[in-house]
């Protein structure tokens, strides 16, 4: 079997990140790139330097890869699941986590913990799933910081872009944007609600997924990367969808065993190589985040109301960290 990664859904938003992350490496040679949901086939994109033609997906496409990357919308994500590629699958949308053989991975939380036990992807019968970004930038931070700390508690707000949706969410925000300042209908296929200019506790009883659903999905993963031979407890989350195209932003509040100071807790994370903007310094924020690796963190502080808590601000690329980890996942199997 020739070293091809077909990716599924390759023109998406999802698909773009990848391809940019891939041609950052050797692998964006390798992909083939095959049309989802959005996307239109037979347009040509370029790609590490070349040209690449999106096709139709079809079952031949996919048996001849050695990976397949699920990145498109469900519909596409399910018929190619369903199409039982010889290859190893890694999917980015979450259709084959009720698989009996599917295996959660984030590939930069695993990092942080030596004695993580990875196993042999080649060894495989089932699909990988790649974790939520959101579930990886939190235990990203909760591990470092329970590692140097012990965290005993924490509450997580975490807030949702209209990107997470794909390309429909990031055009309705758009046209609800638009339509408003003009007076006019709002669109809301996706939301069921307007979005812009507004936070939503709750989408629309007609939009095509629920908070509650990712919140949960969120919750599941997280419970898998803060799990060790010194498991992390578990935040209490809550997700709100904001008015915003790109980058998760989410504030997050940990107590301790032990009181840190903001000194001690930037110098630790700094020394994980997170991106930490500390005292005198602007907090990053979501716009500034996008195309970054990793999460930047800022704005901490102590809580004035709590001695043994702080209060920390936390962005991250929701794109790019599901790209990244699908690209070392790749590297593993190659």
């Amino acid at each position: 079997m020739a070293d091809i990664i077909a990716l599924v859904g390759g023109d998406t938003l999802l698909g773009r990140e990848i391809r940019d992350v891939f041609n950052e490496s050797s692998l964006g040679g390798q992909l083939k790139l095959v049309a989802g949901d959005e996307d239109e086939s037979g347009k040509v994109v370029a790609i590490d330097g070349g040209i690449s033609i999106l096709t139709v997906l079809h079952e031949d496409d996919l048996n001849d890869a050695r990976v397949v990357i699920l990145a498109g919308g469900l519909e596409t994500s399910r018929k190619a699941l369903a199409s039982k590629p010889e290859g190893i699958v890694i999917d980015l949308t979450g259709v084959a986590e009720d698989e009996p053989e599917a295996r959660l991975r984030a590939p930069l939380v695993e990092d942080l913990d030596p004695d993580w036990e990875r196993g042999d992807p080649a060894d495989l019968d089932g699909p990988i799933i790649v974790a939520h970004p959101a579930s990886v930038a939190i235990a990203l931070l909760l591990r470092r910081l329970h590692r140097s700390f012990g965290v005993l508690s924490s509450v997580i707000q975490v807030f949702e872009p209209a990107s997470q949706h794909g390309k429909v969410g990031v055009d309705e925000l758009q046209q609800q944007t638009v339509s408003l300042l003009s007076f006019q209908k709002l669109e809301k296929k996706v939301f069921d609600s307007q979005l812009t200019f507004n936070m939503l506790a709750a989408l629309g009883e007609e939009a095509h997924i629920t908070l509650l659903h990712v919140e949960e999905r969120i919750e599941r993963h997280l419970a898998t990367l803060l799990n060790s031979e010194d498991p992390v407890p578990m935040p209490s989350l809550r997700l709100v969808q904001s008015p915003v195209f790109h980058g998760y932003s989410i504030s997050a509040w940990v107590s301790f065993e032990d009181a840190p100071s903001p000194a001690e807790i930037e110098e630790t994370l700094s020394e994980a190589g997170i991106d930490v903007r500390g005292a005198g310094l602007e907090p990053p924020n979501n716009a500034g985040i996008v195309g970054q690796t990793g999460i930047a963190v800022g704005a901490i502080s102590s809580d004035r109301n709590n001695g043994s808590a702080v209060w920390l601000w936390m962005v991250a690329d929701n794109l790019r960290l599901t790209a990244e980890n699908a690209a070392r996942l790749v590297m593993e199997v190659l």
